[in-house]
């Protein structure tokens, strides 16, 4: 089992929309270069994804793209 480390001061948690105990954690490790996203459900972390910072900014474009496209579907309640 690997070590447990208290979220760094640098991060955000995320619940899930379908309610319970799920959140999507972020947290950035600057002494390792990586940041880490993580699924957990309670106090339980089901899987993590160590992203170098470098390719941090391909994340927040592939995100913030499906975001711009999603404002013109009917689930975010804009007229598409």
């Amino acid at each position: 089992m690997g070590r447990i480390v208290a979220l760094p001061a640098r991060g955000e948690v995320l619940t899930d929309v379908r309610g319970g105990d799920r959140c999507l954690r972020v947290s950035w490790h600057d002494a390792d270069g990586v940041v880490v996203v993580s699924v957990w459900h309670g106090d339980v972390c089901a899987g993590t994804v160590r992203v170098a910072a470098q390719d941090v900014p391909d994340l927040v474009a592939a995100l913030t793209q499906g975001l711009a496209r999603g404002y013109d579907a009917p689930a975010l309640g804009r007229p598409g």
